[in-house]
């Protein structure tokens, strides 16, 4: 416990007392004139997140958000950054969005309930076994024939985009600037902050690298090259719902390892 406390110690140190610079205090034409050059944004990443969420949630919802995160954007970035503001605001727009459908609570007890139980019997394939397991183990386990477990893992897909939200709530001390530093390699200059993630990103790294190939592929492909679930599903030579299923489960076993790096994940993983 005291090594977790130095961890959390040195990734939030000092971080939330710095103020972001306002550099945008632009004047109302030039705000509105980079809200319509980047309006395009919104759209592409409403519409990436749409296809991992059920029909009955509205998409406008999703670009009212995002809307309100470019602004902000707008508002917030400091050009003395190394990173392009096209960058910065992507990052602020899906966290927008992440956290409208946070306040939506929109994922039924139902599903939280099977991702819940899916998660338990990969954690116990994997532990007895001591390598990553395959569908065939984990559907053994779950007592369910092959075509029953990947409708499952179609059925939690959404639970996915709970895992990406969890790294930021759980670093609550880091301004969303902060927070983007860490996604582009741009520390700053406290030490603390620096050390503290170099770690998390050496963990994030690690975690990915322990992926199987297929799982680590599709990672690859969905967040550093930014590539759709169909444009991914046409390189592999698969079909779309099966590259959902690969990205469900390489979700689940990087929540599994960073619960070993946040252990408030073991309990918050299972709410609901």
């Amino acid at each position: 416990m005291a090594a977790t406390n130095h961890r959390a110690t040195s990734r939030t140190c000092s971080c939330g007392n710095k103020a972001p610079k306002a550099t945008g205090q632009r004047e109302p034409v030039e705000r509105e004139a980079l809200v319509l050059k980047h309006a395009h944004l919104i759209k592409q990443i409403a519409a990436r997140l749409a296809t991992r969420l059920p029909p009955t949630i509205n998409a406008e919802d999703l670009v009212s958000a995002g809307t309100i995160g470019l602004i902000e954007a707008i508002k917030r970035f400091d050009p003395s950054k190394k990173i392009q503001f096209k960058t910065y605001a992507r990052f602020r727009i899906r966290g927008a969005m992440l956290d409208q459908l946070r306040l939506l609570d929109w994922v039924p007890r139902s599903v939280r309930k099977k991702e819940s139980l899916l998660k338990e019997a990969l954690d116990r394939v994997e532990s007895a076994k001591g390598w990553p397991a395959d569908d065939e183990e984990v559907s053994a386990e779950l007592g369910m024939d092959l075509e029953s477990y990947h409708l499952l893992l179609q059925e939690v897909r959404g639970m996915a985009l709970i895992g990406e939200y969890e790294l930021a709530r759980f670093l609550p001390e880091l301004s969303c600037d902060s927070v983007a530093d860490l996604c582009h390699g741009d520390e700053g200059e406290d030490p603390f902050q620096c050390a503290g993630f170099a770690e998390l990103r050496d963990f994030i790294a690690e975690a990915i690298a322990r992926l199987p190939d297929k799982e680590r592929l599709v990672v690859t492909l969905y967040y550093y090259e930014e590539l759709t679930m169909r444009e991914i599903a046409e390189i592999m030579n698969y079909t779309e719902s099966r590259v959902s299923q690969l990205h469900t489960r390489a979700i689940l076993r990087m929540r599994r390892r960073l619960r070993r790096y946040f252990p408030e994940l073991a309990s918050t993983c299972s709410h609901g």
